[in-house]
Order: structure tokens, then C-alpha cells, then sequence
């Protein structure tokens, strides 16, 4: 098991190193240092010399990736790629282009990321695996043809329809929750209430459509048969049985979302004014902030990979059959 675990952490390295690459090259193709500093400064028209002096203050002056200037050592680390994203290896973060700390950022906004996260994580994996046991309980009855009608539907619906007609029609037609914003501690119920319904709501016709057909493949096997021709009642094979067989393929799609549930959400989070990871990403994007935008993409890499890793080992929990060698 240790074994295995050191394995998947030394693989990660190459991953990780390739992901920055992607990143670096994929947000100066189109951007420049120079379009960095005029986004930045804010003119219209501005100077060049303001320009070169932007870039200087924030290491952005040197070349990209090698400096042919340079003799030795310093022909790579005198680079923007080095000083701006090897440092994410050691959690480097640095500061964001205005200045403030990003990893003292990123620790404000992770509270009410996962204040928001958590909830919609839980009560959704509930209600889907519910109505998807209900689905399938009721295979090929009128229940079933309308449950997977309604999943199909609900599916095809835009989040951004949720959002704002919850909006509309809860806040601002019938004044039950404030339409927007947040506060700290327990005020922030009344703000959450909202954005957690719509995340739960907007996420049954993919789950549950996906959880019901995880469980009809698994009462078509074998064991079920023999479970049945044994006397066992539906509900029993359902829930001793089915439910725990397919729960392998369930921490697949579950485990692995466990540590991205620290990215926040990008869509929820700025509509509702939630000030989260996602609506720092979000705000990083629009003000072409490379900093900020390099650290979360760094640690969204990272948070997955640990999903993965972590889906991994719950294997062993619900199937002994399962060595991680």
C-alpha cells in the first residue's frame, strides 16, 4: 500500500510539470507581458516607459523560458516560467497583480467555498442515489418511464436557468432569502439556502440517471438472481446487495470530487456573490491576472490528482478483492 501510494505520488511530478507548461503557454499566446500592463495600468493610452516599468516591478521583463543572455544555471531561472511557476512546487504562490498574497487570499475564500460546496456534495449524492433506487426499484413501470423523463429533462435544462429563476422567483417574488451576497458565521445560512437548493436541484437528471443505470446493471448479474431465488424481498436485494455492489463505480464518480470541492464553484459563486475560490477565479480571468489564474490551476491539478488517488485506496474498503500492489 505505502509502496503503491509513493508510485502515484512520484507519477503526479511529470503531470504536474506538464500542466504548468500548458498553462504558461496557453495564457502568453495570447497575452503578452505588455498587454499584461496595459490591462493592468488601466489607461487607454499609456507610456512606455510606465509599461517597462510595470513589468520590472513584477518580473515580468525577462524572457519566457530561456534567456539567452545567460550563461549556465541562470540561461533557465532567469525566466518568467521559473520565477513565476516552479515556486508552485513548494506552494509559492506568491502575490496576485494587485499586490495582495494569494495563499492568504486562497485561505479567507475556502471557507465560504465549502460552506457552499459541502452542503450541495452531500444532500445531491443523497437525493440522487434515493430517487435512483426508486427508479430502479420500479424498473420498467409507468414511475420509472416518468423518473428518467423528468432526469432527461432536467438534464437539458441550462444551470444558468436554475439561477436565475431561482432567483427571480424566490428572492425576488416571494422575498424568502436575499437575492445575493454573504456574511460570516451562522448569517450565512440565509445566503447559502439559495444556491444550495439550485445546486442540488440542477445536478438530479445527470446523477440520478447516472446512479439508476450503475444499479440496473447490477440486478441483471448472477448474485441478484440467486439473492431473489433464495426469498429475499426486493427491498433487501436493493439495499444489501445491489446498492453495496455498485458501490465501487460510486466512489469513482464520488471520492474522486471530494478534493475539488475546495475549487468552489465558478457559475454559483459569481452569480450569488459568494466570495469563494470560484469568484476568485472568475475575477482573475477577467482581470487577466496570470497569478492568481496559474495558482488555481495548479492546485484544481493537485486536488484531482489526490481524487484519484484517494478513489484508489476507497476501493479497498468496499471490495477486499481489490490489492493495490
Amino acid at each position: 500500500m505505502i509502496a503503491y501510494i509513493i508510485r502515484r505520488t512520484l507519477y503526479a511530478i511529470p503531470i504536474l510539470i506538464g500542466i504548468n507548461f500548458i498553462t504558461f503557454g496557453l495564457f502568453f499566446l495570447v497575452n503578452t507581458p505588455d498587454d499584461m500592463a496595459r490591462m493592468q495600468l488601466g489607461v487607454k493610452r499609456v507610456t512606455p516607459e510606465a509599461i517597462e516599468k510595470w513589468k520590472a516591478e513584477r518580473g515580468y521583463d525577462k524572457p519566457l523560458l530561456y534567456n539567452a543572455a545567460e550563461s549556465g544555471r541562470r540561461f533557465l531561472t532567469e525566466t518568467i516560467f521559473f520565477e513565476k511557476s516552479v515556486k508552485l512546487f513548494v506552494f509559492d504562490f506568491g502575490r496576485a497583480e494587485d499586490n495582495r498574497d494569494i495563499a492568504n487570499e486562497i485561505r479567507t475564500r475556502m471557507g465560504p467555498s465549502l460552506a457552499l460546496a459541502v452542503p450541495v456534495f452531500l444532500v445531491g449524492i443523497a437525493v440522487n442515489i434515493t430517487f435512483a433506487l426508486g427508479m430502479a426499484f420500479f424498473r420498467a413501470t409507468y414511475l420509472d418511464l416518468w423518473g428518467v423523463i423528468l432526469c432527461v429533462a432536467m438534464m437539458s435544462i441550462s444551470s444558468l436557468f436554475y439561477i436565475i429563476g431561482g432567483q427571480y422567483l424566490v428572492s425576488k417574488l416571494w422575498h424568502l432569502v436575499p437575492i445575493s451576497g454573504y456574511a460570516e458565521g451562522t448569517d450565512a445560512v440565509k445566503f447559502l439556502v439559495l444556491p444550495v437548493l439550485i445546486g442540488v436541484v440542477g445536478g438530479i437528471g445527470a446523477g440520478s440517471r447516472w446512479y439508476r443505470t450503475l444499479f440496473l446493471e447490477e440486478m441483471g448479474k448472477d448474485y441478484v438472481r440467486t439473492a431473489r431465488a433464495k426469498g429475499l424481498a426486493e427491498s433487501a436485494v436493493m439495499f444489501r446487495h445491489v446498492l453495496q455492489n455498485a458501490m465501487i463505480p460510486i466512489l469513482t464518480g464520488v471520492v474522486v470530487v471530494i478534493p475539488l470541492l475546495f475549487m468552489g464553484s465558478l457559475i454559483t459563486e459569481s452569480f450569488f456573490g459568494i466570495p469563494g475560490l470560484g469568484s476568485y477565479t472568475i475575477d482573475a480571468i477577467q482581470a487577466q491576472d496570470f497569478a492568481v489564474v496559474r495558482a488555481m490551476v495548479f492546485i484544481g491539478s493537485v486536488l484531482y490528482i489526490l481524487g484519484l488517488l484517494l478513489t484508489d485506496l476507497s476501493y479497498t474498503l468496499v471490495d477486499p478483492r481489490v490489492r493495490l500492489d
